[in-house]
């Protein structure tokens, strides 16, 4: 069993990829598809909104490199996800799915973003998950690790997942994690 996965259960670690739905300028797509197969590489699900943007372009470099996506979808129609996503979960919720994409996810790495990047932003810190920005376009005020690398993100994602897992955060939280 590799030290990605939870030597008790087997399962994979479970990485979420934050970001812009909209179209993205070629550099910031690349850097979400190689932050993707890097998680992939690293043996983790990759989890992610499911649609446009950065969510396809992890989605797309998780799927190359043979990884698995879960794609959390806003709405109800599990063909709306995008094309790399392999597990759509489609909730009907709107932006509200945005808690359940942090709260499946051990560890975030947010690329670019807006409004909706930014409140999963906040959940991670909210509820204590781990979050990493590359090229991302959140508030200089949060106190979050920055990298410039896709792969180095991806990597310090993995590593804070495994931690995460080890000490769970959970025990110490109020019910359902948030007030």
């Amino acid at each position: 069993m590799s030290d990605q996965e939870d030597a008790g259960r087997g399962r994979p670690l479970r990485v979420g990829v934050i970001g812009s739905g909209s179209r993205l300028d070629r550099e910031t797509a690349e850097a979400a598809r190689r932050v993707g197969a890097a998680l992939a590489r690293g043996g983790a699900v990759l989890v992610c909104g499911g649609l446009g943007g950065v969510m396809e372009a992890a989605a797309a470099g998780a799927r190359d490199a043979g990884g698995t996506v879960l794609g959390i979808l806003p709405g109800s129609d599990a063909g709306a996800a995008a094309p790399g996503v392999s597990i759509p979960i489609p909730t009907g919720l709107g932006e509200a799915r945005n808690v359940l994409v942090v709260r499946s996810s051990e560890a975030v790495v947010a690329i670019a973003g807006g409004w909706g990047t930014l409140s999963e932003a906040a959940f991670c810190l909210k509820l204590g998950v781990p979050l990493f920005g590359l090229r991302d376009h959140l508030p200089a005020e949060m106190s979050i690790e920055r990298l410039d690398d896709p792969e180095e993100a991806a990597e310090r994602a993995l590593r804070a997942a495994g931690r995460r897992r080890a000490t769970p955060l959970e025990a110490a939280r109020t019910p359902g994690g948030i007030g």
